[in-house]
């Protein structure tokens, strides 16, 4: 059966039919925080950590990192972000972005290999977003923002959120 592996610099996650469950937690997204959203744009992060810590405390395997701040440096808010988060903890991220160039500097800068997160199956999306991927030996896509995933899995998609592995 197909697994996907999520690393971090000294923790590994197994994602697939036949392992455990995972719990990712999703705090650390801008959208509909305003708060959050103002605080990062400003450069203070204090609630990012505050916010990563209480979902590693509660449980979380893995926590999902985004900065979609609108007319924000979303790369450099992103990257920023990734760096304090894995400052503080030794779980896996998933790199969670729409754009790019985002997703690129939040791999620059990532230890281990994330799952990329808000990538859509359009096929002129994926052959964006995947080499990046393999540059940086990350090698995972998460696909949740298209009707057509199974151009993105295939028959390996899972219930939920689906992965994809690619040659690394």
């Amino acid at each position: 059966m197909t697994e996907t592996i999520i690393s971090s610099a000294t923790k590994e996650i197994r994602i697939g039919f036949d392992q455990p469950f995972v719990i990712i937690g999703e705090r650390i997204n801008p959208t509909g925080r305003k708060m959050l959203a103002k605080e990062m744009a400003e450069g203070d992060f204090s609630r990012v950590e505050k916010d990563a810590l209480a979902q590693v405390a509660a449980g979380a395997h893995m926590l999902d990192v985004n900065a979609g701040i609108p007319l924000a440096d979303e790369p450099g808010i992103l990257a920023e972000t990734i760096k304090l988060v894995q400052s503080l903890t030794d779980v896996p991220l998933s790199i969670d972005s729409s754009i790019v160039a985002a997703l690129e500097a939040g791999l620059e800068v990532y230890q281990g290999k994330a799952l990329l997160n808000s990538v859509t199956g359009e096929e002129e999306r994926l052959e964006s977003v995947l080499p990046r991927g393999s540059w940086y030996s990350e090698g995972r896509c998460g696909c949740r923002s298209s009707g057509d995933a199974d151009r993105c899995h295939g028959d390996r998609r899972s219930p939920g959120h689906a992965t994809r592995s690619e040659a690394s």
